[in-house]
């Protein structure tokens, strides 16, 4: 399952910097990880999302809109039996860590 898993991950952050062309995808966006159903029905794919509220909230949508060209692209890429149903869900653990390091950074500069 970990590399059915990994598999998606690649070919969905591949296609996204080389495939896509949706203006609302050309910002910073990262696969963080893949988690597939154990009869491979359905997958939730975790991406990261820098930039404004609206901004993310613009590429949620349009991932959510490319779900079906994503699996038609790995269905021709991949060697399954049965590709997943994609689920994209934002990940904000990448920000939280920013912002926890911000953080600290402050408190060291006020304790100096």
């Amino acid at each position: 399952m970990e590399r059915v898993n990994e598999q998606i991950k690649e070919e969905v952050a591949a296609l996204l910097q080389r495939e896509i062309h949706d203006p609302r995808l050309q910002g910073l966006i990262s696969v963080t990880g893949v988690d597939t159903s154990p009869d491979l029905q359905n997958a939730t794919v975790r991406v990261s999302i820098m930039g404004s509220d609206e901004e993310v909230q613009a590429a949620m949508s349009a991932l959510r809109h490319a779900a079906g060209f994503f699996r038609r692209e790995m269905a021709s890429r991949l060697r399954l039996k049965h590709v997943p149903e994609l689920t994209f869900k934002l990940d904000t653990s990448i920000e939280q860590g920013a912002r926890v390091l911000e953080l600290l950074r402050e408190i060291q500069q006020g304790e100096e």
